[in-house]
């Protein structure tokens, strides 16, 4: 009798829905370093979790779900830099 592994489930905080944790990218929280992309989703800290499309992350600034994820207020220039990281990850 073998039993299936579970797949850890993630809600997106653009679009809502609930995807398998290695489909989506975390946007995290870190003393150090302030807000980054976590690609390895082990880095300690405070995450947030969003599809890998530039239109969950329009709807996340749109419905300040990331800032709701995350709280705190997040500036304009670190969803600048998340837009760039997304466009690269989008073109690979």
């Amino acid at each position: 009798m073998s039993q299936m592994k579970k797949i850890p489930m993630r809600k997106c905080v653009g679009c809502q829905e609930m995807k398998g944790k290695k489909e989506m990218i975390r946007i995290l929280k870190t003393e150090q370093e302030g807000i980054i992309l976590d690609a390895t989703g082990r880095k300690n800290g405070r995450g947030a979790y969003i599809c890998r499309s530039g239109e969950c992350l329009e709807k996340a600034i749109k419905n300040r779900g990331v800032e709701r994820s995350l709280k705190m207020s997040i500036p304009q220039e670190v969803y600048d830099s998340l837009k760039k990281e997304i466009e690269k990850i989008e073109s690979e």
